[in-house]
Parts: C-alpha cells; structure tokens; sequence
C-alpha cells in the first residue's frame, strides 16, 4: 500500500527537499507541494493524501488553523514541522488534531519513519516526550480551553479505562500500563482502543491531552 503525501512548507528548498526524500521511498508517494496552509487545505482536499507534512508558521493561513480545517473535514493524518523543540504553537497544533511533530533538521530516516508511523494511525511522539510536552503548555495556559472532551464525557469510561487513560496521560506505553495494571498488553490495546472511541480521540497525543484538559490528569501529577 502507498501512503500519499502532500508537503507544505512556504520555503521551496525545504518543501523540495522533503520532497524528493518522500518520493524515493517505494511505498510514498509525494501528491502534491503547498506554499501555504490555504493552499495545503486545498491540496488535501483534491488529492486525499494519508499525510499532509505541514509548517506550523504559514502564511495566509497559518498551520495551526490548516491542521484544524484538515482535521476536522477527513482521515487524512497531520504532522507538524517546526524549527524548535518546544514551539509555542506545538500544543495548539496537537490540540487541532496533530499526530505529532517533527524538526525541521530531522533526519531522512527519521523523516521517512515519521510519514510511516503517522499513516499507520499512530502518534509520532513517544509517550514520555509527549507527557513532558502536554504537561509543559497546560501548565502555561492562563485560561481554560472548549476543546477535548468534557469533563462529564468521562462517565461513558469504566473504571479501568479511566486509569487507563491516566496512565497513557503519564507517559506509559502498553507494555508499561499492562504491567502496572497486572494484565495483558493485549487487554491493555483494547482498553486504549475504547478509551479512544468513547471519548471520540484520534490517537494517544489526543487522549493525553484529553486527560489534561478534563482534569483527570494534572501537570506534574500521577
């Protein structure tokens, strides 16, 4: 199967560099370029890539909103590029449905793994990096934020799965949840899988910021 790709970047060297790298692959196809995020919007929606490869600073429209628009109108997944490793726009683009993000010096096989990871349905970030992240801009936010589910959303989750949930909010990976929940990874896989449908989340970067924003999890709680 080829994961199709479109690639938006207002600089043309790096939109052109990621480019070629994506279209050596034998199972990537590079669709479509974009200069903007009005331009990626349209692009993702004549050419319904799997991924679109998105600047998070974009001129006329910017990423974050793009990301938004792209994720709210189909399945195609967003990854972010961005210059440092804590931009300040990296929660919004990730609370806009991001599946995570990458530098801009990344390197071509973890550029290439990226493109496959986020195809997959999975999330980019490690469960670590992410906590630190998520748990870094909630504890910046001076005001609260509508999105993610609310609070009263929570009730649709067992027991289990709201501490499921807790623990994918602190960084843990299924291996870890299973062995602090003395059960199988397999079980763990369906637990993350219903905490996921019931709450209407996209990946694990969306449940850990779920579990932020309904308070079940707190920056630099357990």
């Amino acid at each position: 199967m080829t994961v199709r790709v479109v690639v938006a970047d207002d600089q043309e060297l790096v939109r052109a560099g990621f480019g070629m790298i994506l279209d050596a692959q034998p199972d990537i196809e590079v669709v479509a370029e974009a200069g903007d995020g009005a331009q990626a919007v349209a692009a993702v929606r004549e050419h319904r890539p799997d991924v679109l490869l998105l600047d998070i600073r974009m001129p006329v429209m910017d990423g974050i909103e793009a990301a938004r628009v792209v994720c709210g109108e189909g399945d195609c997944r967003v990854l972010m590029l961005t210059t440092f490793d804590l931009d300040d726009y990296v929660y919004d683009a990730l609370r806009a449905g991001a599946s995570g993000f990458l530098l801009k010096d990344v390197r071509r096989d973890d550029l290439v793994h990226a493109v496959r990871v986020v195809a997959a349905g999975e999330s980019l970030l490690a469960p670590s990096i992410t906590t630190k992240l998520i748990a870094e801009f909630t504890s910046r936010a001076a005001a609260p934020r509508p999105a993610g589910p609310p609070p009263e959303r929570l009730a649709a989750l067992t027991a289990r799965e709201r501490e499921t949930l807790r623990l994918i909010a602190r960084g843990l990976s299924n291996a870890e949840i299973a062995r602090e929940l003395v059960v199988s990874e397999h079980t763990v896989k369906t637990h993350v899988s219903n905490v996921l449908t019931k709450l209407g989340l996209r990946d694990r970067v969306q449940a850990v910021i779920a579990a932020y924003e309904t308070g079940l999890t707190v920056p630099g709680g357990h």
